[in-house]
């Protein structure tokens, strides 16, 4: 009697352990496949949650938020609303998969909105060097991918400039000479450097277009003095603007 007892109570005991067993590996097994999901919903959130990322009134589509800082995806989704003047134009560039208004000055709500023309450099669709600037953490992040001979475009109502990327380059703050005004029309890029530096970027990263055959005559660029309004733009950059 005393043995079918213990025989009881050791059964019993068995069955306790080996559920609690079963009970753990499920819970591990649970977790981790929770885990994998939460994984996996926040590496894929951003341009493919339509609900997170409103279409653009001016572009008429989602703008592609995946390679954008959280603090720009939420400062350019406060702008919409904010800033409603008619851009510029709209610059492209095929190779980065960027379509963005072009806004008149560089002030904070206009970098979170689009980019903008410095003040200073020439107008969308005069002779000369027109300087746009954008956020390395937003708009102009996808600059780094950008290498000579690219297109970019500037649309405006009913004509379209294309210009062919000269070269990149890594610039000082103060060396605004960049912007100097040109013989030859030229779209030059102006965003801080390095991309992912935390906190405010050191450098300049400059992209330099020329349009289309612009130098069939063979006339050079020239050097001659930046207007005030922009050496100050160049020289506070993008980071600033915040």
């Amino acid at each position: 009697m005393r043995t079918r007892t213990i025989e009881r109570v050791l059964l019993a005991t068995g069955l306790t352990l080996l559920s609690a067993w079963f009970a753990a590996r499920f819970h591990r097994t649970i977790s981790a496949r929770t885990a994998i999901a939460e994984f996996e919903a926040e590496n894929t959130s951003g341009p493919s949650d339509a609900a997170s990322v409103p279409v653009d009134p001016v572009l008429g589509a989602a703008v592609d938020h995946h390679l954008w800082s959280a603090k720009r995806i939420s400062a350019y989704k406060d702008s919409i609303a904010k800033k409603v003047d008619a851009p510029l134009a709209i610059l492209r560039i095929p190779k980065i998969n960027l379509e963005v208004p072009v806004f008149d000055d560089t002030d904070d709500l206009t970098l979170n909105r689009g980019v903008g023309r410095i003040l200073g450099t020439a107008q969308v669709g005069a002779s000369g060097n027109l300087g746009i600037a954008g956020h390395r953490d937003g708009f102009f992040r996808g600059l780094q991918n950008i290498a000579p001979g690219d297109v970019l475009e500037l649309v405006r109502p009913r004509h379209s400039d294309r210009y062919l990327v000269s070269q990149t380059r890594i610039v000082k703050p103060e060396d605004t000479w960049v912007l100097n005004p040109t013989a030859a029309p030229t779209l030059t890029l102006v965003t801080c450097f390095p991309f992912y530096f935390v906190g405010h970027a050191p450098n300049r990263y400059i992209v330099t277009a020329v349009l289309d055959n612009a130098y069939e005559s063979g006339t050079p660029p020239t050097k001659t003095q930046l207007p005030r309004a922009a050496i100050t733009k160049i020289r506070r950059g993008t980071d600033d603007l915040n």
